[in-house]
């Protein structure tokens, strides 16, 4: 098993990326694999709507998202993360989702009867981490709720959502032992849901 962390900062070693850590930590704590990718690092283009992945679930578009697909369907958990912008995700966490459209399944005549392809195939498991420098919850905007509904869209159980507030210059999360100690225990049932999961795999079921 495998867990994939996904940094949708423009800092490196900054607040966000420093909780996904933490919870790929928490991964860790059970022996479990973890990858990790920092979104920046990458040229990713926006979906254009083409709908060319509707044959074979496969985007079509020529740029670094192709060698992040093989990334994403190799593991079986995701632990993604963005700072807020504008009471929102990063530009860049934002692509990276919006190609994720091409896991999307629709009917071809009813577009309101969809399914996520991991509901196929097998649901898989996130952990979502959202960080804002105000001081309210509802100050972040959207980013929580972006991250998570997109991927529950393509097939994802969400079993926790960080939220970190009144969190801005780099490093300052490391002065709040409340959401590094969340970040890890949310590290930590992450892997032990993939471990229910292999438990009742190898069970007989009658």
């Amino acid at each position: 098993m495998e867990i994939l962390g996904i940094v949708g900062s423009y800092r490196k070693s900054g607040n966000t990326d420093i909780l996904v850590q933490k919870v790929l930590e928490g991964v860790m704590n059970y022996g479990l694999d973890t990858n990790y990718i920092f979104l920046p690092d990458f040229n990713i283009k926006d979906c254009t709507g083409c709908e060319r992945c509707k044959v074979g679930f496969k985007c079509v578009k020529k740029d670094d998202m192709q060698k992040l697909y093989p990334l994403i369907e190799k593991a079986d958990a995701i632990v993604i993360g963005s700072p807020t912008y504008f009471y929102n995700v990063t530009g860049v966490t934002k692509n990276f989702l919006n190609r994720l459209y091409c896991y999307e399944i629709f009917d071809e005549n009813d577009r309101s009867v969809w399914m996520g392809l991991n509901e196929v195939i097998g649901i898989k498991y996130a952990v979502t981490v959202a960080v804002c420098e105000q001081e309210r919850e509802e100050d972040m905007g959207y980013t929580s709720l972006t991250l998570s509904k997109t991927i529950e869209a393509v097939g994802y159980r969400v079993i926790d959502n960080i939220k970190a507030l009144h969190v801005y210059s780099k490093g300052d999360i490391l002065n709040y032992e409340d959401e590094l100690k969340h970040a890890i225990l949310a590290g930590e049932k992450l892997a032990k849901t993939l471990m229910l999961r292999e438990k009742v795999k190898s069970t007989k079921i009658i």
